[in-house]
């Protein structure tokens, strides 16, 4: 080996050591100690720019903190002084007397809202706003309550005055004011609460006038984290005390402080605090941290301008030297570089065509392969090597080599030759190719073909699948019976099924391209015509009823239903449209109606010939009755003539009855009477009720046992109706009651709010297949029929009082024997009395 000469090494030295590169050098390191020199210019000014702000965030903490502190001061001088003055003058029967003298007390302080004076329970004793007087508050919302020798602060609370207390949010938003309370002893060891409203804005306004810059941001809160006041440009709602800087790492070690971090606003903040000395507030001032940045980038801007120009000269300076010395390298390197490009070209391309997803391939002149891409495995299931020298021609069916043949004709167009073939892989499966070849011409003669195949079997086997949905949607169609017609967006008839053309008595033929209004009446034309139009312009559905045409010149009641169908970009394309005839069933609906107007013309009229026929009887059984009361007066000395007078009054009763029970029934079908609905307890009207049969009770040798709830039992009921029911259903327990037995009454409100009655006699019972049938007029039941007496109409008479007020009521049987009635009334709300009329049974 050759030692290395001491030239070659001085030109390795030199071609190391170049013009250019030595002027590189050089202008980097110039240029590097010019920006370092303006980037410690930069980092100076940056700093005094920070510590401006934080002396000056500490100076607005200061000022805020000492207002909040002196307003809260002479808040609380002022309370003070009002509690000596209500302690010295003792309270005055009308405590509302001290409203004037809290009212004048507000005159010095324009930063508080009112003043009221309030018990230990929350109650409103006296205030200078007239209508928080009797109100009751929970005093937890306005915070601690305070001790003999100090007052509290409480937290912001949302609303004008006292009668708007909540419980606190622990947000700032909206009206609200922030409680100053002071007990004040009161003679015999009586305590109460002076509390006076602070208007949080009088902070707020003073903190929007102290800060005055745009992104600071001030807030005044308690030392538990909960906000009273903030100004300035909060575009986040504030944290809570718990996760905020101040709270949660500062207060516990010192008052006062600023550090640059995470505060109420978004972003870096400069954060100054400081904590009250004499009250339980911190004030926190917050500066953008980011407006001083940009204060500072615009204090730097005459530097940095300064700076560019002598590094662009710099640059430039050393560019135009680098240029002249780079010259002679230029066409090398540009020739090095096209040499470059043209290699990596056909790297790329090489890459390119076995990395595109359709088949491309490469043939000779008689159409047999020499190239093709990676394609092809996927495909067919064979290597790219087993498919050269293969002719399409042979990879196709017999039916399609006529179009392979076409597609390498020797002798045919130039142009781009296309076709769709089918190809078979190794597998079976089929793969339909839409195929595109062109020749390649060597001084005009074909020398090959180069051509692409593009994979369409999915585009395929879709478009048959959608042309069998077509066809079975046409049939679906076809088959409706329901007439179907699809209109253009002109109005003009597309088509129609079987259905409508038997229905219009046209054929699609004849009305096809036909304007749709053209087949209808004026009538009809313009209310077909105003529903499309509306379908057009906001699309939807719409469905009404009409009255068309037959085809047999008929007209017939129809339902028809339009909807619009959109294009593929979700324009109208038309209207489909279908015809329901309900000709029938309108007629039903109009026979049922007619049924149903005689039904009731022939319950009315049987309900006025009872009422007719129920009056014309009570004239001559009032003679009756007494002209037999009569006798009995006279003949009480002739026991005989005394027993047949009693049989005759005795039956007149009777009679009277039934005709009294006949009115009743009369007049609740006949909706000529009304209920006068009070709102009442129903506790009263039982208990009157069970002292009204009292008699009859120890007459029948029974007791009567009521047990109602003691919470009143409030309802909307017509009192006499009410107790009507209850003494028709309690009569019938003591009719039918054995003696010596007990009436069970007991009364109480269910959770959904009804009011249920039951009552429960120890009698027979009721046969389970006559429970319903005993509320029917002249309906008793076959186990009661004793000979007791009775016309069948009391539980009839019950039933319909008790649905007229909206309830039910229902009998049934004790297991251990006897009849239960349970009453069900609804609950209804607080309103004034008023008359109901009854609706007809």
């Amino acid at each position: 080996m050759e030692p290395r000469k001491s030239g070659d090494a001085t030109g390795e030295l030199r071609a190391h050591w170049s013009p250019g590169r030595v002027v590189f050098a050089g202008t980097a390191l110039m240029v590097t100690l010019f920006v370092a020199a303006l980037a410690g210019i930069g980092w100076y000014e940056h700093r005094e720019a920070v510590e401006g702000r934080i002396d000056r965030g500490a100076l607005l903490a200061r000022v805020l903190d000492d207002h909040a502190t002196s307003t809260l001061e002479t808040a609380s001088v002022a309370l003070t002084a009002l509690a000596e003055l209500i302690g010295v003058a003792d309270l005055p029967a009308d405590p509302t007397r001290l409203n004037s003298p809290l009212t004048q007390a507000l005159v010095g302080l324009p930063f508080m809202r009112s003043i009221a004076l309030l018990d230990m329970d929350g109650r409103v004793l006296a205030s200078s706003v007239g209508s928080d007087v009797g109100r009751t508050i929970e005093l937890e919302a306005l915070g601690s309550l305070p001790t003999q020798s100090e007052d509290t602060v409480g937290p912001f609370v949302a609303g004008r005055h006292l009668a708007d207390v909540r419980r606190p949010s622990g947000a700032v938003s909206g009206i609200g004011f922030v409680p100053v309370l002071h007990k004040v002893p009161m003679p015999g060891g009586r305590e109460l609460l002076l509390v006076g409203l602070v208007n949080p804005g009088a902070f707020s306004n003073y903190q929007s006038q102290t800060i005055s810059r745009a992104g600071d941001v001030a807030v005044l809160a308690l030392l538990d984290g909960r906000v009273i006041a903030s100004a300035g440009d909060l575009s986040v709602a504030p944290i809570s005390g718990a996760t905020h800087p101040v709270f949660r790492e500062h207060l516990d070690t010192r008052d006062h402080d600023s550090y640059v971090g995470a505060g109420f606003g978004p972003g870096r903040r400069i954060v100054a605090f400081r904590a009250s000395g004499s009250r339980p507030l911190v004030t926190i001032v917050e500066q953008s941290y980011a407006r001083t940045v940009e204060d500072w980038l615009l204090a730097m801007r005459w530097i940095a301008l300064i700076g560019a120009f002598g590094l662009a000269l710099l640059v430039v300076t050393a560019a135009t030297v680098w240029r002249s010395l780079r010259a002679r390298e230029a066409a090398r390197r540009q020739r090095e570089a096209v040499q470059a490009r043209a290699v990596r070209h056909e790297r790329e391309l090489t890459v390119l065509i076995k990395s595109v997803q359709e088949l491309i391939f490469r043939t000779d002149a008689q159409g047999a392969i020499t190239f093709v891409n990676a394609r092809w495995s996927a495909v067919s299931g064979e290597s790219a090597d087993q498919a050269l020298g293969r002719r399409l021609h042979d990879l196709v069916d017999d039916e399609q080599r006529a179009e392979v043949d076409a597609l390498f004709a020797p002798d045919g167009a130039s142009g781009l030759r296309t076709a769709q073939l089918t190809l078979r892989a190794a597998d079976g499966r089929e793969h339909r190719f839409q195929v595109a070849v062109a020749p390649l011409l060597v001084q005009g003669r074909i020398a090959g073909f180069a051509g692409s195949a593009v994979d369409v079997t999915e585009r395929w086997a879709a478009k048959q699948r959608l042309q069998a949905q077509l066809a079975f949607t046409g049939l679906l169609l076809e088959i409706s019976p329901v007439p179907v017609s699809m209109t253009d967006a002109e109005g003009r008839i597309t088509t129609v099924n079987q259905t409508w053309e038997e229905f219009f008595g046209c054929s699609r033929a004849d009305v096809v391209g036909r304007p749709a209004v053209d087949l209808l009446q004026s009538g009809e034309a313009g209310l077909h015509a105003e529903h499309d139009r509306r379908l057009m312009r906001g699309g939807g559905r719409v469905r009404f009823e009409a009255k068309i045409a037959h085809g047999d010149g008929s007209l017939r009641d129809v339902v028809v239903t339009k909807v619009l169908v959109p294009n593929d970009r979700g324009d109208p394309l038309g209207i489909l449209t279908t015809v329901m005839d309900v000709s029938e069933f309108r007629e039903a609906e109009r026979a049922t109606r007619d049924a149903r107007n005689v039904a009731e013309e022939a319950s009315r009229t049987k309900s006025e010939f009872i009422a007719n026929i129920s009056h014309e009887l009570r004239t001559p059984l009032q003679s009756i009755l007494g002209f037999s009361e009569l006798g009995l007066m006279r003949g009480r000395h002739d026991e005989r003539l005394a027993a047949m007078f009693q049989d005759i009054h005795a039956s007149g009763e009777r009679m009277l009855a039934l005709v009294n029970d006949l009115l009743d029934v009369s007049k609740i079908e006949s909706a000529v009477g009304t209920f006068h609905l009070e709102r009442t307890d129903l506790r009263g009207l039982i208990r009157s009720v069970a002292a009204e049969l009292d008699p009859l009770l120890q007459r029948a040798q029974l007791r009567l046992h009521v047990e109602l709830s003691e919470a009143p039992l409030l309802a909307r009921v017509d009192p006499l109706r009410f107790q009507q029911v209850v003494r028709n259903v309690l009569a019938n327990a003591i009719k039918f009651s054995p003696t010596g037995q007990s009436i069970d009454v007991s009364g109480h409100a269910t959770p959904n709010g009804e009011i249920h009655l039951r009552v429960r006699d120890h009698g027979p019972g009721i046969p389970p297949a006559e429970l319903d049938a005993i509320f029917d007029a002249f309906v008793q039941s076959s186990a009661t029929k004793n000979g007791a007496g009775g016309t069948g109409l009391g539980l009839a008479i019950c039933r319909k009082i008790v649905e007229a007020h909206g309830g039910r009521i229902r009998a049934s049987n004790a297991t251990d024997g006897g009849g239960v009635f349970d009453i069900h009334f609804p609950a209804r709300p607080s309103a004034e009395t008023q008359s109901m009329p009854i609706d007809e049974a």
